[in-house]
């Protein structure tokens, strides 16, 4: 298993120990004149190591030569888990709206789906086109400052993040579909 793969992994591993301070909070620290769960803190800090190493396994996996199969299924697969276990469970702290966040997890869903068919299809997988990058980007930030409680900021830099990936979700997953059409002419 090369490096690539590897920090796909740890990602994975990641995720159930994020979700788990996200749901068992304990003591609270002050951070930037907030109030914050030392838990949510530790989830924050996990969330941004995992993120960093989405940015990483793609990075050394395209400069060393490194792309494999698994790594172009796995490493997309282990996003979405950690986006998704993250807005859940926001929604639980009643922080994002849970309409939006059905739209995000349809959208990655069907995408999902339609790279599992264009797999099938022609054998190709579906690399992610700049739609979907913003997309991954601005959800990324916007879970990074709802866990930190907009690191003390009077402007709601989460919301705004959050409605940008939001469109982006929407916009993205359009142009996936558009530039998949041929897949469906038979129907």
């Amino acid at each position: 298993m090369n490096i690539a793969n590897k920090l796909t992994l740890s990602r994975v591993v990641m995720i159930p120990i994020f979700i788990l301070l996200m749901i068992f909070e304990f003591g609270s620290l002050s951070f930037n004149q907030q109030i914050i769960p030392v838990s949510q803190f530790l989830a924050g800090i996990i969330f941004i190591v995992a993120s960093v190493t989405d940015y990483l396994d793609g990075y050394l996996a395209r400069k060393l030569n490194l792309v494999t199969s698994f790594g172009a299924f796995f490493d997309p697969m282990a996003d979405k888990l950690l986006v998704i276990a993250a807005f859940i469970l926001l929604i639980d702290k009643g922080v994002v709206p849970s309409w939006a966040v059905f739209i995000i997890i349809a959208r990655e869903l069907m995408v999902t789906g339609l790279r599992v068919l264009l797999a099938t299809h022609d054998g190709k997988v579906m690399s992610a086109a700049l739609p979907g990058k913003i997309k991954t980007f601005t959800q990324m930030f916007a879970i990074v400052f709802f866990l930190f409680n907009n690191f003390g900021l009077t402007l709601d830099i989460a919301s705004i993040f959050f409605y940008i990936c939001l469109f982006f979700t929407v916009y993205s997953g359009v142009d996936y579909f558009w530039n998949a059409r041929f897949l469906f002419k038979e129907l």
